[in-house]
């Protein structure tokens, strides 16, 4: 088990989270959190299950709470916050970011989707 970071900052600004294990660093986006969310509505509820996000290049962390002494929730701005992210899945996210952000770039690619939010509108006649 990962232990905990040394340090926890949100940059509000750039809404970029910063996270301090010992002497490593990871700066980790609003948007990069909220699409890797370990919650059931993201993971889904068993293997290969996963839920792709999109749409959420502007996301914002609205609070940030603690869960005991082995996580944190963070509460989005779009609603979700059902996620408990752990130590150990923060420090994985951050250690892997680089490729778990392609790997995003070229899912939704693949599904037709982009980070930006969709502001069509819909008219029923």
């Amino acid at each position: 088990m990962q232990k905990a970071p040394t340090k926890i900052q949100l940059h509000k600004q750039s809404q970029q989270l910063e996270l301090h294990f010992g002497t490593e660093q990871f700066s980790l986006s609003a948007e990069f959190l909220r699409v890797h969310s370990p919650s059931a509505e993201v993971m889904g509820h068993g293997p290969n299950q996963a839920v792709l996000q999109f749409g959420k290049k502007d996301v914002r962390i609205t609070k940030i709470e603690r869960a005991g002494n082995y996580a944190i929730k963070l509460f989005f701005d779009d609603g979700h916050d059902s996620g408990i992210f752990t130590w150990t899945y923060l420090y994985e996210l951050g250690a892997t970011k680089e490729k778990l952000w392609q790997d995003y770039l070229e899912a939704l690619m693949n599904a037709g989707k982009t980070r930006e939010k969709d502001t069509s509108i819909v008219k029923f006649v």
